[in-house]
């Protein structure tokens, strides 16, 4: 799945690149940028767009990246998910 990404949270990207969820990196980038810098628009949009067991397993993945405040709301949310 390609997605165009808001430019406000991906204004490092080239203008119309998109992003391919199916492609493990770029869906790594994705969370990543969303959940430090997303609004909770863009939180909404990734949890949607993404399916949650996969979103688990990706910030599992990439969880050490987190600041420690992000990475604990983000474990709990998952636990009690």
């Amino acid at each position: 799945m390609n997605i165009s990404p808001d430019k406000k949270l991906f204004w490092f990207l080239k203008d119309n690149a998109s992003l391919d969820l199916a492609n493990a990196a770029d869906l790594e980038l994705y969370v990543q940028q969303v959940l430090t810098r997303g609004r909770m628009a863009d939180v909404k949009t990734l949890l949607t767009t993404v399916d949650f067991k996969r979103f688990q397993q990706v910030f599992l993945e990439i969880k050490r990246f987190f600041p420690r405040e992000v990475r604990t709301f983000w474990e709990d949310f998952i636990e009690s998910y």
